[in-house]
Order: structure tokens, then C-alpha cells, then sequence
């Protein structure tokens, strides 16, 4: 049997074959809203279904985009992930996504797999040992954004939460609830990775400010898997924090786990806040509090950027975009009601 063409479609709806190719590229501006309905009716009755592969030869593009996460158990990967699809659907670009886990090696296999699937630009959420990989993408002027982190020697456009501030929310929250020995638990600095290591470094900047002791013991930057036993000690001193700041979601889950194990009250014994909005938040009891990223803002904004490059080919433009946190105060950060 014959597969049908859009020349078939054009036939059966007594149109052009441009007039065809213009509805199916949703550009309806000097299309009355007959001949759109006529031309639906004829790729409707003839079941016609484009053939993508034609076009991206023709268009020298495929539609398609890779977007290559480090850990996509984080619900800040997976919130941007779905604004990037959203914004993508919405422009008739299709979404590959890839999970690194965190290594390297797989990170790296991504980028050539979805090279050779000849996708027309990349949104990473770098591990962080890949970046002469990246230059070299830069270097060829091949479309790239990077999200969490910044790009090798800060080029290339990043989408980045503004760190010190998230920070700053936090430690002044805990301020206000008459807490001073305060703590910070994130994920291992080894890699130094863009926010993490940003955070730490605003908490030690807003400590000094505001003229609070820096107790070193306070500050735990280790393994996923780590972390819980490194934490239970640091409670178990003579003198542990009163508050602490999760630097992310996991690094969230590990304390709340640690405290109901060791069986600490939370706030009355430790006040907590995480860094990154979680499902869980309002369920949770005690209520969590959290300094929250605009996700579906951020993902939005690489996508637009990426389709730009992708359309009208890379330029100078600004390398880094920040965008600013919000925190959610509910129970578990009120210390003086905690008392």
C-alpha cells in the first residue's frame, strides 16, 4: 500500500503543498480558520503521519533536544525537567532525557549518545568532571545550557538559583527563632560543584555578618551514604547545633531519618530547613520549612535560551542567569514555639 505524502493531503484538500506544511508547523497567521479545518479533515480521513525523518534532513535539524541530569532523584531535576518538556512541546521540539547518577563516565556516553542521535542542542546538569568535554562543545559553537552549575571556566549560559541568598533566608529565619549555633549539611564538596559549594561558602560570609561562632565540626559536606552516620555524631556531642540547613532534598531526607532514629525533636531539640521544596513538606510532621528554587522559571529559561542558539546559532550573550529563592516557613524552624 502506498504511504500517504503530504502531496496526497494537499490533493484531497485542494490546497498547496506550502499551505499543508504551514498547518502542520502551526503556523496558522494567514490561514483562514476553513481551510484550517479543511486540511485537518484531509490528514484525518487519509491518516496521514508526518515523516520526521524527511524533514530534519531537509531542515538540517531533527526537532530534538537531549537533556543529560546528574541525579534525577532530586525533585529539583525532575520539577525542571518538566518545564523544559512544557516549553518544548509548545515549540514542537521533542525531549530525551538522560541520567548520569552522578558519574562521569555515564554523563560522558550520554553527551556521545545523543550526539550521534544528532540532536540539536544539550541542557545539562554537569557532575562536574567532564568539562574539557563541554569546552570543546563551546568551542564548536554547538548548542549548550547548563542548569545548577557553572559551565567550564564560567562559559557558556548557566541557570543558577542565587545561592547566597537561599542561604541568607535560612540563617536569618533561624536568627529571628533565637537560634545561633546553626549547622549546615550537603553532599561532598570533592567534585566542587557549583551550589554546594556556593552554599557553604554563603553560610560561613552570613555567620561572620552577623557575628555568630562558626563551629567547623557544624559544617558536613560527605557521600550520600555517609552522611547519616557522620550527622548522628555531630548530635551526639556535648554541644550539637540548634538549627541546621539541609544544602538539598537528599541531604534532607538523611537528617530527618537521623533525627527520628537518634530521637531528637524537632524544632524543640534541633530546628531544620531544607534548601529545595519537597512533596513532602506539608505531610511531614513536624511541617518542613524550606527555601524553595523557581524550578518551571529556571527550566523555562533554558529552554527558551537553547532554542535560540539552536534557531539563530550561538552568540555573546550574558553567560550567567540567577534567580531568587523563596522560603516557606512552617513548623519545623519554629524554635521558639518548640521551647
Amino acid at each position: 500500500m502506498k504511504k500517504t505524502n503530504i502531496a496526497d493531503v494537499a490533493e484531497e484538500a485542494g490546497v498547496s503543498k506550502s499551505t499543508v506544511s504551514q498547518y502542520l508547523n502551526k503556523r496558522y497567521h494567514f490561514m483562514g480558520e476553513d481551510t484550517k479545518n479543511t486540511v485537518k479533515a484531509a490528514i484525518e480521513k487519509l491518516n496521514y503521519k508526518p515523516n520526521y525523518i524527511a524533514r530534519s534532513l531537509k531542515q538540517k535539524k531533527t526537532s530534538t533536544i537531549g537533556v543529560i541530569v546528574a541525579n534525577i532523584l532530586h525533585n529539583f531535576s525532575t520539577q525542571i525537567i518538566q518545564a523544559i518538556e512544557n516549553y518544548c512541546q509548545l515549540h514542537q521540539i521533542h525531549v530525551i532525557v538522560s541520567n548520569a547518577d552522578d558519574s562521569p563516565h555515564k554523563e560522558k556516553n550520554h553527551i556521545e549518545m545523543l550526539r550521534a542521535k544528532q540532536v540539536d542542542g544539550l541542557i545539562v546538569f554537569p557532575t562536574g568532571e567532564n568539562q574539557e568535554v563541554y569546552q570543546s562543545l563551546l568551542d564548536e559553537k554547538y548548542p549548550l545550557v547548563f542548569i545548577d552549575r557553572l559551565g567550564p571556566n564560567g562559559n557558556g549560559p548557566s541557570i543558577l538559583l542565587d545561592n547566597e541568598k537561599a542561604i541568607h533566608l535560612a540563617i536569618q529565619h533561624l536568627i529571628d527563632e533565637q537560634v545561633n549555633d546553626i549547622g549546615i549539611v550537603t553532599t561532598s564538596l570533592k567534585q566542587q560543584l557549583t551550589p554546594r559549594f556556593e552554599r557553604v561558602e554563603a553560610y560561613q560570609k552570613i555567620m561572620r555578618e552577623n557575628n555568630l561562632y562558626i563551629n567547623e565540626d557544624f559544617i558536613i559536606s560527605t557521600e550520600l551514604h555517609k552522611m547519616k552516620g557522620t550527622f548522628k555524631k555531630l548530635l551526639n556531642k556535648s554541644n550539637p547545633p540548634r538549627g541546621v540547613i539541609a544544602g538539598n532534598d537528599l541531604s534532607l531526607i538523611q537528617i530527618l531519618e537521623c533525627c527520628r532514629e537518634e530521637h531528637v525533636k524537632i524544632p524543640q531539640d534541633l530546628a531544620v530547613i531544607g534548601i529545595d521544596e519537597v512533596s513532602f513538606a506539608k505531610a511531614f510532621h513536624p511541617t518542613i520549612t524550606t527555601v524553595a528554587q523557581p524550578t518551571f522559571d529556571m527550566g523555562k529559561k533554558a529552554a527558551k535560551i537553547l532554542i535560540q542558539e539552536i534557531n539563530e546559532g550561538v552568540k555573546k550573550h550574558d553567560n550567567v542567569y540567577r534567580f531568587t529563592p523563596d522560603i516557606t516557613i512552617r513548623e519545623s524552624s519554629k524554635w521558639l514555639l518548640g521551647k
